[in-house]
């Protein structure tokens, strides 16, 4: 779309968004994806390329984009550097400085022709089925502001997908919604959502993905989950394309495979002593981790189709096998809120099934790595 500017009319040139989805991830990652896509690169490969299991305790959040982020070295986050920890994504969160004209950073944005990321409440969004039923924390895509109109025109993958305009007012409610406790929603509710806004960048065009580029990233991956506690195993390759924070230096992180046991211990103990919250916080903590994971195997999976390479694209399917064994265990414990002791036994199954998953997988894409 191209679209005149004029003195209250703020529109990005060029496509609309492009409605960026795959069935297994979030809000979160549609929304960078669509950032991603109208920067030129292709999101998958972005998205797809890091694999890694981090759970921060006490930091997950009720809202459909939680990601785990560890502390950088001035003590900030970055969501974008830990989407994509092989890539320059970066990202920071604002709100608007200035009460009184909430609109002026996101029309900076757009006349910079830069999409805004904004969080919402899909209680007041017209075009999202939970509308004027259920409170729930949401990312969408902002593409254009016309305040002589009154709308603002907004981006949404997520199904039932949607692209268009939005009355302003309406916007505003769920920009600055308190997203109050919801019964309907135990995990998505009772978290302010305070018109925060993602600031997203690609700092550096992506290399094109070649074998050799792709088995630097495995390796990487392959030692991250292999390491004994949070320190990653000597000689491993930490270095080659790193963009993150690294998770060892935060105190709280547990991290690869001896990390996934630790939050799966941790989790079976407070079912059994019927603490509900570690239900709750299984389900948002959980759709990062298998997002991702679905993610990297697709990605997997299409090189080694691409480069006929069998054992490639079999750690992918293997990869993809543990971003399905996820939907057991945090439905599960979606299912058990009511009665953690009883859910119990069905958490302690399907949290053993989801670790033989990451095992079998962390040995098929190290044999894999080790081919290209």
């Amino acid at each position: 779309m191209t679209v005149e500017m004029t003195a209250r009319t703020y529109m990005i040139t060029g496509p609309e968004p492009e409605l960026w989805y795959r069935d297994l991830v979030s809000c979160l990652q549609s929304t960078f994806g669509s950032l991603l896509a109208r920067a030129g690169a292709d999101p998958l490969s972005v998205l797809g390329a890091g694999w890694r299991f981090l759970h921060l305790p006490g930091d997950v959040r009720s809202e459909e984009f939680y990601y785990p982020c560890p502390a950088n070295e001035s003590g900030g986050t970055d969501l974008g550097a830990a989407l994509a920890p092989h890539h320059e994504l970066h990202s920071r969160w604002w709100q608007p400085a200035d009460e009184n004209d909430v609109w002026r950073e996101v029309r900076e944005t757009l006349a910079d022709d830069r999409l805004v990321i904004a969080a919402v409440d899909n209680f007041h969004l017209p075009f999202r089925p939970a509308y004027g039923d259920v409170h729930a924390a949401h990312l969408v895509v902002v593409y254009g502001l016309d305040e002589t109109r009154g709308v603002v025109y907004v981006s949404d993958a997520m199904p039932p997908a949607f692209r268009g305009a939005v009355p302003i007012e309406e916007f505003l409610r769920s920009w600055g919604s308190a997203n109050p406790t919801d019964v309907q929603d135990a995990f998505f509710s009772d978290s302010r959502i305070g018109r925060r806004c993602l600031d997203v960048r690609l700092d550096a065009p992506p290399a094109p993905l070649t074998p050799e580029l792709l088995g630097g990233f495995l390796h990487t991956d392959v030692d991250a989950f292999t390491a004994v506690g949070s320190t990653p195993a000597a000689g491993s390759n930490t270095a080659v394309g790193s963009n993150t924070a690294d998770p060892a230096a935060d105190a709280r992180a547990r991290t690869g495979l001896a990390g996934y046991d630790e939050f799966a211990a941790e989790l079976l103990d407070r079912c059994r002593a019927g603490d509900a919250d570690a239900l709750r916080e299984l389900y948002p903590f959980g759709w990062g981790m298998q997002a991702q994971a679905a993610l990297h195997g697709e990605l997997l999976r299409s090189c080694g189709r691409q480069w006929g390479d069998p054992a490639l694209a079999g750690a992918g399917r293997a990869v993809e096998a543990v971003a399905h064994a996820w939907t057991g265990l945090r439905f599960t414990g979606a299912h058990g809120l009511e009665d953690p002791r009883a859910a119990s036994a069905d958490i302690a199954h399907h949290a053993t099934v989801l670790r033989g998953k990451y095992a079998r997988a962390v040995d098929a894409v190290g044999a894999a790595a080790a081919r290209l």
